[in-house]
């Protein structure tokens, strides 16, 4: 086969891959029952490229370790300079950092030059301004606060969509401090010139505050026998695993005032005898509820579904680790992966629990595909409010005790506030250090 025909036959596959679903106006189940949604959107048109190849392109910060930041960005000049000046001050840069670059080739893609530095030690609560590179524009950042109240924005399921657009602009108007994402960011499926474009469409917001991410299944990126998954993702996206002691950027922790964030990975082994496992049970038992008495999760695949979408693909996973996860005392489990959204009870075990985590499903961030708005009847008794809408989540820990989660639905570019409920973190309930001690054994278990 000649060179023109193997780039036709690649070309070929990746359309296959990437083409969008037919979709058809749907109508939420459950809770919003009466509410019509809108078709998806067309897939934004974004300039990939600065106008000069020196300056940084697709900016965005996330956490890595106390009190410091990872700045990531790309260049198209691969003589640029792995170095970010920063100050709390507008143009005085009264500090700098050097990190580390790399590149990498995917099929005929190549990449530009992708840079990762880390700065700090930082002040909390504090806006630094810096400059990537050595030169080109200013930006500035907040750092999160060092103690309650703290507030994230969620979504999942990205993508480059219309809906994406809107959705992105009701997170722009919310006052939070950390971004969480779980899961399916860019829907480039292959396509790698879309991890630019997608870059350049997030970068206003990611740039400003920290974004933390974990893969999902339009991450991998895999082809039999020639590309390993994940290897854009784990270029462009670097999260602070090494930090946490993780071996995977797949899987990490970190922590934000006092509350703990497990962000794992629905692709990465999670079996008793996998590195995930091993590495989840560790993080666990060294947590200090006194010093932050509110556990998250975050992960792609939901283990509670009542949409017939992605119906039991988390049960393998949920098998595995849920026993570590109500042993630790987990408040908030958060996944993406079905294109609606669903707020549940506290279940553990498959039934209601009151020790259990308070489960949401949140894959309704704007993606290509659509909405999955097919529900199943009866509604189970762990399920409280579902809709196939796009929207975005905040949740705010107000302190050590009480946390409110709110759903906004993407309502023909405005943002409605569709579900709102308090929560009472499980350490002041006494499910913790009460209630439990056959299964804290779990966690101090070799």
């Amino acid at each position: 086969m000649g060179l023109r025909a193997t780039r036709a036959t690649i070309l070929l596959f990746l359309f296959f891959l990437s083409s969008p679903l037919p979709s058809s106006t749907v109508i939420a189940g459950g809770s919003g029952e009466d509410y019509v949604r809108p078709l998806p959107r067309k897939t934004l048109s974004l300039p990939s490229k600065p106008k000069r190849s020196s300056d940084p392109q697709q900016v965005h910060i996330s956490l890595a370790g106390t009190q410091h930041m990872r700045i990531t960005w790309v260049s198209d000049d691969e003589f640029s300079r792995s170095i970010v000046e920063y100050g709390t001050s507008p143009g005085e840069y009264t500090s700098s950092s050097q990190g580390e670059s790399a590149f990498y080739k995917y099929l005929l893609y190549s990449s530009g030059k992708i840079n990762h530095v880390v700065i700090g030690p930082l002040e909390s609560s504090t806006t630094y301004f810096y400059r990537c590179g050595g030169q080109g524009p200013e930006f500035q950042f907040m750092t999160p606060p060092s103690e309650f109240p703290v507030t994230f924005s969620v979504v999942g399921d990205l993508g480059q969509t219309g809906w994406t657009k809107s959705t992105l602009d009701h997170i722009s108007q919310c006052k939070y401090d950390v971004h969480l994402l779980p899961g399916d960011l860019s829907y480039a499926d292959y396509q790698q010139h879309l991890w630019d474009s997608f870059g350049a469409l997030v970068q206003p917001l990611a740039s400003s505050r920290p974004w933390m991410v974990t893969e999902g299944n339009h991450e991998k990126e895999s082809i039999v026998f020639f590309k390993s998954g994940f290897q854009a993702y784990n270029a462009r996206w670097k999260m602070p695993y090494e930090e946490c002691g993780s071996t995977s950027n797949l899987y990490y922790s970190f922590e934000v005032a006092g509350v703990h964030i497990i962000m794992l990975g629905s692709y990465s082994d999670y079996d008793e005898n996998s590195d995930q496992y091993a590495w989840l049970k560790t993080d666990l038992a060294r947590l200090d509820r006194e010093r932050t008495p509110w556990l998250l999760v975050l992960l792609h695949v939901p283990w509670y579904n009542s949409n017939w979408a992605h119906q039991g693909e988390g049960k393998s996973m949920m098998a595995a680790m849920e026993p570590l996860l109500y042993a630790a005392g987990v408040d908030i489990f958060i996944a993406g992966h079905v294109h609606a959204y669903e707020r549940m009870d506290r279940v553990y075990n498959g039934g209601l629990d009151p020790c259990g985590p308070l489960h949401i499903t949140i894959g309704d961030g704007g993606n290509r595909e659509g909405l999955a708005h097919r529900f199943n009847h009866p509604k189970p008794e762990w399920s409280v409010y579902r809709e196939a809408s796009f929207g975005h989540g905040e949740l705010k820990i107000v302190n050590s005790t009480h946390a409110i989660w709110s759903w906004h639905r993407n309502d023909d570019d405005e943002s409605v506030k569709s579900d709102e409920v308090w929560i009472n973190s499980l350490a002041s309930t006494g499910c913790i250090h009460e209630n439990r001690p056959e299964y804290r054994k779990i966690l101090m278990s070799p």
